[in-house]
């Protein structure tokens, strides 16, 4: 998810605007993806998936 903030050009700042959340969570959520030590909710992850203009798709094959 890091790599669609960088390719949308996106600082954390603005992410986190767009959340409607802070910086330091929206770092928070990044550094829980990178060591997968943490399960941000769904709702967390449509979020800054959206923010970054992307949409968030689950899918079982």
């Amino acid at each position: 998810m890091l790599e669609a903030r960088q390719a949308a050009g996106l600082t954390q700042a603005e992410v986190a605007t767009r959340m409607g959340t802070t910086v330091s969570a929206v770092s928070r959520l990044e550094a829980s993806l990178r060591s997968e030590k943490h399960s941000p909710s769904f709702a967390t992850l449509r979020k800054y998936a959206q923010a970054c203009g992307k949409k968030l798709v689950i899918q079982m094959v």
